[in-house]
């Protein structure tokens, strides 16, 4: 159960889309913004794990539809979130969460494995929004991309990552100034090491977690409970004068640049 630290029903009569909503942090903001009373429709490439979510959402009293496909495919992100607007009245929310990520060194990474991460986290979130703008200027609306500090750190085996995620941001500054007049606000949040996620597992497995742990200045990983109530906030009408900005969730590792990372990974 998430913390409850806003109003119940936050919102109430309002329908959201999260890409990458099977699992992890867009798992976590999918089941939060249920639990507010959102309408949720789950995106992702994997049925069974948007099923568990939606199931998970439905136990709970909220309401969830799924709609498999893939980020990198425009024509059927166009239809899904089409379909989601037509099930749930329209669409108020739009999270782009769907990203894939690996380790590799820059001197070995393919020419495929860079595309394959721009094509899913810069492509992808670019799609959706795309897909999405026809309903967003309806009647105005929000949209809230997952970034990462890599965007902004130096990170080694990371530059494919880096750059989809230093694309993210500028995006998010771009469509926010263009999309403004029709009242569609456009955020990013930057999460540093957050708890029980595939990125992090696959960036610090086994005893460099807590090697990379001990370094965080606020002393532990962040949590898929606390980036779902940033976006809430991102999304709530407490945030109604905020565009255009990335809010980093990191617990201050950004703060000390690449040098946990370069310790644990042996530079």
């Amino acid at each position: 159960m998430f913390p409850n630290v806003f109003a119940p029903n936050l919102l109430a009569g309002k329908s959201a889309l999260v890409t990458g909503g099977g699992s992890g942090i867009g798992a976590g903001i999918a089941r939060l913004f249920a639990q507010h009373g959102a309408k949720v429709a789950l995106v992702g490439r994997t049925a069974q794990k948007l099923e568990t979510t939606a199931s998970a959402i439905k136990e709970a009293g909220g309401v969830a539809t799924i709609h498999p496909c893939d980020v990198r495919d425009y024509p059927a992100l166009e239809t899904a979130i089409n379909d989601a607007a037509d099930a749930n009245g329209g669409l108020d929310v739009l999270v782009n969460s769907a990203a894939g990520n690996f380790l590799a060194p820059a001197a070995t990474l393919s020419a495929n494995g860079f595309r394959a991460v721009v094509d899913i986290d810069l492509c992808g979130t670019f799609n959706a929004c795309r897909a999405a703008f026809a309903h967003l200027s309806k009647r105005g609306g929000s949209i809230v991309s997952i970034t990462a500090t890599q965007a902004d750190v130096p990170t080694p085996l990371q530059c494919h990552v880096g750059a989809a995620k230093a694309g993210i941001a500028k995006l998010t500054r771009d469509l926010a100034l263009e999309w403004s007049k029709l009242g569609i606000r456009v955020t990013a949040i930057a999460p540093g090491p957050i708890e029980g996620t595939e990125g992090m597992s696959r960036l610090a497995p086994g005893d460099a977690e807590q090697q990379l742990k001990s370094r965080v200045p606020l002393g532990r990983y962040g949590t898929i409970e606390e980036v779902a109530n940033a976006t809430l906030f991102l999304v709530s009408p407490a945030s109604a004068y905020i565009t255009g900005t990335t809010l980093l969730i990191d617990g201050g590792t950004s703060l000390i640049g690449p040098g946990p990372f370069l310790e644990m990974m042996g530079f």
